[in-house]
């Protein structure tokens, strides 16, 4: 078989959607004739943990794990875990939400003093280490994926030491376009640095993985290496008892965090809008949110009066949120309306199209999200939407809904499921 070394920060018993896309790869790859070796921290702090993903690692499956220093572990003490998941996410002070003095120190801190990233402490080390079990397992290729993007920099470092290394760099999100880069409060060397480091790796590696199209058009200006586009897809859930029942409610559900800059002010006013003069609407309603929820939303949720329809069921397991996904009536999408979220193409879209209900999108113009959501039957998308049009968009759901019409029709899914989407990995990994 092909070895084939993988070094990845997000790996089970790591929650939330990082960890996925590799767990996925590396789940399937030996279907291929290809054998993965994982390199992770043997003791990484993540804000978000999911344990039932530990039985989806194959015993068969080499893990190696090292450790790292985490300041991230030592700022959870200081500042509590809570704000801390706000700073890991990206959830930023912004000019319309402060924080305290502490928490701009540390924003300051982590955008000047950790440069790329807090994990850069983890990149010397894994170079010195790997570089050794590369040479004893004849291990010919090398992925890297970020974030966190200082990973980049422990390819570059093996690629500087053997030349002969095939290194492929996987950006699940941008580096210097991502939109939290701007509230980290860089001063000018600091952004230098950044985009000397993403040059640097774009034009080192042999080849570069996106997943959006969006974002392989950014980097197309800034390297000529091959870059390819690999979304990430969803998996197929079986289940041995009885499949989800649809909510007897006309439910509206979000999956994942929403933070203050994906706050959907007018789709709340749209809601809240139905609710006052609708009683058949106000009788049916129902609203869950799933993972972590901003300050800012659940406000703005109260001054629409939805507080009494609307649950916040906090972070659950992967498989429970895929259940909430397949009891849902209609499943909301929602990215904040801004140029630098055009590329970034959420990780449970593909998960909602195999729930195969109907969504509510409000995303970006232009965004990499809605040439995918058309191509597979879906067309409620919203560019900034002001409230009327959310209204009439429910309204209409709600009346489908009333007459067990609620549905959608589906086409196109199949390419985006884990195995199809690792047997387009391979062929690229097999390809010289």
């Amino acid at each position: 078989m092909k070895k084939v070394l993988i070094i990845t920060y997000y790996w089970p018993p790591a929650g939330g959607p990082g960890v996925q896309r590799w767990l996925k790869f590396v789940k399937y790859l030996p279907e291929f004739g290809i054998q993965p070796i994982v390199y992770v921290p043997s003791n990484a702090h993540y804000p978000l943990q999911d344990k039932s993903l530990l039985k989806e690692i194959s015993k068969d499956i080499q893990v190696i794990k090292a450790p790292i220093f985490e300041p991230f572990y030592w700022a959870s003490k200081i500042l509590g875990k809570n704000k801390l998941q706000q700073m890991s996410a990206g959830d930023l002070p912004t000019s319309t939400r402060k924080v305290g003095l502490l928490q701009q120190l540390f924003i300051w801190v982590r955008g000047n003093i950790f440069l790329p990233d807090a994990r850069i402490f983890w990149v010397l080390p894994s170079i010195f280490r790997l570089q050794k079990i590369i040479k004893k397992q004849e291990i010919a290729t090398v992925i890297t994926t970020g974030p966190p993007h200082s990973l980049h920099l422990i390819g570059l470092g093996l690629q500087k030491i053997n030349s002969k290394i095939r290194w492929i760099t996987d950006f699940r999100d941008p580096w210097t376009s991502i939109s939290y880069h701007k509230h980290l409060k860089m001063n000018f060397f600091s952004e230098w640095i950044h985009q000397k480091l993403e040059a640097k790796v774009l034009q080192s590696a042999h080849q570069v993985l996106v997943t959006s199209a969006v974002t392989k058009q950014e980097f197309l200006t800034k390297t000529t290496q091959p870059i390819h586009v690999l979304t990430n897809g969803f998996e197929p859930l079986e289940f041995s008892d009885n499949f989800p029942i649809l909510d007897q409610k006309f439910s509206l559900v979000h999956i994942g965090s929403l933070y203050s800059d994906r706050n959907p002010e007018n789709l709340w006013k749209a809601i809240g809008e139905l609710v006052a003069t609708n009683a058949s609407f106000k009788r049916n309603l129902g609203i869950k949110l799933i993972g972590l929820v901003s300050k800012d939303v659940k406000q703005s949720i109260s001054i629409n009066n939805l507080d009494a329809y609307t649950e916040y069921c906090g972070v659950v397991s992967h498989k429970e949120a895929r259940i909430y996904q397949l009891q849902a009536r209609v499943l909301l999408l929602i990215e904040s309306d801004s140029e630098s979220k055009r590329a970034i193409v959420a990780g449970k879209l593909f998960e909602y199209l195999s729930a195969k209900r109907p969504i509510l999108s409000i995303v970006p113009m232009g965004s990499a999200t809605a040439p995918i959501l058309r191509d597979c039957g879906f067309d409620a998308i919203f560019n900034g939407a002001d409230s009327e049009i959310l209204k009439e968009q429910l309204l209409n759901d709600f009346k489908k809904y009333q007459n067990n019409t609620l549905e959608v029709s589906v086409k196109n899914i199949n390419q985006y499921t884990r195995y199809a989407l690792t047997k387009k990995l391979a062929v690229l990994l097999k390809s010289q």
